[in-house]
């Protein structure tokens, strides 16, 4: 499932391609993941330019000229794609048309992405109960976030009502980073526990945003490269691991991530 920093990369792609554009027509292609009727999209957005767009976490969040704003989610395939002189882009959801004639897709293959229309950005933070995006946290912020956890480790960094944008795989990446186990109890963290992580947070997100999330381009010090079990951890000579952690597929060296007993 797309995490932060794929949100990170739709955003800069929308914002590239399609703000400021006025919507002259909204094809509904399939009305699945839609999270109000056809009429109310229409009433909210055509006619509107899209003015500017902020990432929550997984969600991307977009403003208009108008009084609603646009929410997408993106489920497990979710993208968006522009396009000019052609048919629709195969597993299209919602096509947006501009008056240049330009069109911007949702595209979701496996038909799990959402689409919303809200009210405010902070409005529907609240109504989905949604902790602060990852990194616009600062470090005291982050660390408020652990008092009264008594969790897996991994299970408060995934948890979107904690804090949002982290999921699966850079959630590993942190731990694995931090030399923690993901089934360490949060309580038992210490501060400067914490306080790693949160250095260790920045950096592998900000990471996967500058690689643009393509794996191999990562550096070979992390375990992103090396995320099946049985294969060769990139600091010892350990195996990698494949656990259930919260419910969560989840990876890790238990020669390097030591598990408390």
């Amino acid at each position: 499932m797309p995490e932060l920093p794929e949100i990170t990369l739709y955003k800069d792609y929308l914002d590239a391609t399609s703000l400021n554009k006025k919507i002259t027509a909204i094809d509904f292609l399939h009305t699945g993941g839609l999270q109000a009727s056809k009429k109310a999209f229409t009433e909210a957005f055509k006619g509107k330019r899209l003015k500017c767009s902020r990432r929550l976490g997984k969600y991307l969040f977009i403003e208009t000229t108008g009084d609603k704003a646009l929410v997408l989610h993106f489920g497990m395939t979710g993208k968006l794609e522009y396009f000019k002189n052609q048919e629709p882009p195969k597993y299209s959801e919602i096509v947006f048309s501009f008056e240049d004639n330009d069109h911007l897709a949702f595209i979701c293959k496996r038909k799990l992405g959402k689409i919303f229309i809200a009210e405010s950005f902070e409005g529907f933070r609240q109504e989905k109960e949604l902790g602060r995006d990852a990194l616009e946290l600062s470090e005291g912020e982050f660390l408020e976030l652990f008092e009264g956890k008594t969790g897996s480790i991994k299970g408060v960094l995934t948890d979107q009502h904690v804090l949002a944008g982290i999921g699966n795989l850079y959630s590993d990446e942190m731990l694995y980073q931090c030399k923690i186990h993901p089934k360490t109890k949060t309580n038992t963290l210490t501060a400067a526990n914490k306080k790693q992580m949160y250095k260790k947070m920045r950096q592998v997100l900000e990471t996967a945003i500058e690689k643009e999330g393509v794996r191999k381009d990562f550096p070979d010090s992390y375990l992103i490269k090396h995320r099946k079990e049985g294969d060769g951890c990139p600091a010892c000579d350990g195996k990698v691991k494949k656990i259930k952690v919260s419910g969560r597929s989840t990876y890790f060296c238990p020669s390097c991530q030591k598990e408390q007993k």
